[in-house]
């Protein structure tokens, strides 16, 4: 089998360059990756077909959908998927909603079969407001029943004997907050002087809508989903900072640096439309590195928006991974191949080390050590350059009998497979390669 596009050439090196160290590094289950991959999708409503959702889920391999009640989604429907797909569900208050004892009888049934993943506060109250016991609150209103309900709802699913064990997420753009409410925490700390008293519990999980192109930093640009994943100040979108560390809105304080880098998070919006820079192809790559990225970076949980084109709406509705009849744009088929390359349902009880190092690595190419259920390690290597290529070498410290390599862009089949092999050079660009040992 030849190996002829310069994105994905690999060349056997039989005399490895000494110069960077190889060390051990820890790997971590492909099939947790795999876990954090979801999507937003209306499953059987807004124009959505519950067949067609869940050909869609299959295909791609995604394994948990972003929704709430105020969807319009009877419970039937989410079984028929789950039985299907085997997705999960987090499930929400999403625009607008307040009903917190409706949101927990549907979450009991998905529970009892095996489809929850988590709870979700209400979506971007700074642009659809709630009422709450009899009070307006949100948008440019006082945010204190937003702040009240969301601790109503935690309290709530920790109080169900059935629920307490699921996360609960938070709201979203809680950094829009125009009073002091502490929803810049997950439970409000001491001395915080915060409306809401300290003490207060939110959630368990950050939950951000990090949109990797972004009007405060449009356009095409070197590490693009890896600097939108960035929990500091570095993120130039919309992230973990401005929502949890400083509030983008007004600047109250919130967890430092050193506390966000570690902060339980998830994401529950991102994408791009194609429009400008950002044509089909480029999306298609970016989906793919975004997931990577994302996951790397400690978000436990990533959703793209969306599976289809919303068909009841105005507007540039490219986002998604499938157009609006059901064409699979060129990132279905990506992620697909990324999938199905990665592919495993197992568990690895103890993950494993592979040594190894990447020499002439710049600051544009990042790596994910996975090990698979039957023992293969699985290093994924992408680059996030807007443009031109990088040649790196990965070197190990022993020879490896069989060594694959993928690339998610052309096929879900092996575009190169060495043997005896104790060096490899990639020559990278926008897109993830994924070297199989």
């Amino acid at each position: 089998m030849k190996f002829v596009t310069l994105v994905a050439m690999v060349l056997l090196f039989f005399s490895a360059d000494k110069s960077s160290p190889i060390k051990p590094v820890k790997a971590t289950s492909t099939n947790e990756f795999l876990n954090s991959i979801g999507v937003n999708s209306a499953i059987s409503a807004r124009g959505e077909k519950l067949d067609k959702t869940i050909e869609a889920i299959k295909y791609t391999g995604i394994r948990w959908i972003r929704s709430g009640y105020e969807g319009g989604v009877s419970i039937d429907d989410y079984k028929t998927v789950h039985n299907a797909t085997g997705v999960k569900y987090s499930y929400g208050l999403m625009s607008g909603g307040t009903d917190i004892a409706r949101l927990l009888k549907d979450a009991r049934v998905l529970a009892n079969m095996g489809a929850l993943l988590a709870f979700e506060g209400n979506n971007e109250p700074n642009n659809w407001a709630i009422n709450y016991k009899g009070k307006k609150s949100g948008k440019n209103e006082s945010w204190l029943g937003v702040a009240q309900l969301q601790n109503n709802l935690y309290k709530a699913v920790k109080a169900d004997p059935l629920l307490k064990k699921y996360p609960v997420w938070n709201l979203t753009e809680g950094g829009a907050q125009t009073d002091n409410t502490g929803l810049q925490y997950l439970t409000i700390p001491a001395g915080a002087n915060t409306v809401m008293p300290a003490g207060t519990q939110y959630a368990d999980y950050a939950t951000c809508h990090n949109y990797f192109s972004h009007p405060s930093h449009p356009g095409l640009y070197d590490n693009q989903t890896w600097n939108a994943a960035d929990p500091g100040p570095a993120c130039k979108v919309d992230g973990l900072y401005g929502n949890y560390g400083k509030t983008w809105a007004h600047n109250f304080e919130g967890y430092t640096e050193e506390q966000l880098a570690d902060l339980p998070k998830v994401t529950t919006e991102t994408g791009v439309t194609i429009q400008g820079d950002f044509s089909e192809e480029k999306q298609a790559r970016l989906y793919i590195n975004l997931y990577l990225s994302q996951f790397k970076r400690k978000w436990s949980y990533t959703a793209v928006y969306l599976l289809r084109d919303r068909s009841d709406e105005d507007g540039n509705q490219s986002f998604g991974f499938y157009q609006k009849d059901y064409t699979p744009r060129k990132a279905a088929v990506y992620l697909h191949n990324l999938t199905t390359i990665l592919a495993d349902k197992g568990t690895v009880s103890k993950a494993g080390s592979l040594a190894y190092a990447i020499h002439n690595k710049p600051e544009t190419v990042h790596d994910l050590l996975l090990q698979n259920s039957n023992g293969k390690f699985q290093l994924v290597i992408w680059d996030e350059k807007a443009a031109g290529t990088d040649e790196v070498q990965i070197r190990f410290t022993k020879k490896h009998a069989v060594v694959n390599v993928y690339d998610p862009t052309v096929s879900a089949s092996a575009q190169k497979m060495l043997n005896n092999c104790s060096a490899v050079m990639l020559t990278l660009n926008d897109h993830p390669l994924v070297v199989e040992l």
